[in-house]
């Protein structure tokens, strides 16, 4: 096979990227639910709120989306550092490769403000 015009490394690499994409989202929607199951508890509850196990909800809940958020930038450094190795033969001709890293990148950061917002709405 002929090294010219072989995107395959690229678009493997963008899956990978997108895999990853779908991961932190997922760590972000999850974090949401653990930190608004306090909530649900203490309206479920029908005795004095326990403080710890709402502490632990929120502090649980807002972790995963930051870790979340931090895997969204993780996948996204190590995307563009692999985009860096690749030859101009490996693009096919006018495609845009950096929108996967835009993407992850506002997903981060609108990840972190949520979890800032959880935090202050407490």
């Amino acid at each position: 096979m002929s090294e010219e015009k072989d995107p395959r490394v690229l678009f493997a690499a963008e899956r990978t990227l997108l895999a990853w994409n779908r991961t932190s989202i997922a760590m972000i929607a999850f974090g949401f639910l653990v930190e608004r199951s306090g909530m649900l508890m203490r309206l479920l509850h029908s005795g004095p709120p326990d403080e710890v196990a709402q502490h632990i909800t929120v502090l649980v809940g807002l972790l995963f989306i930051v870790v979340g958020a931090g895997v969204a930038i993780f996948a996204s450094r190590q995307y563009a550092r692999l985009l860096a190795t690749l030859k101009p033969s490996d693009f096919p001709d006018g495609y845009a490769a950096h929108w996967g890293i835009a993407v992850n990148v506002v997903v981060a950061l609108l990840g972190l403000v949520l979890a800032v917002a959880l935090f202050l709405a407490r």
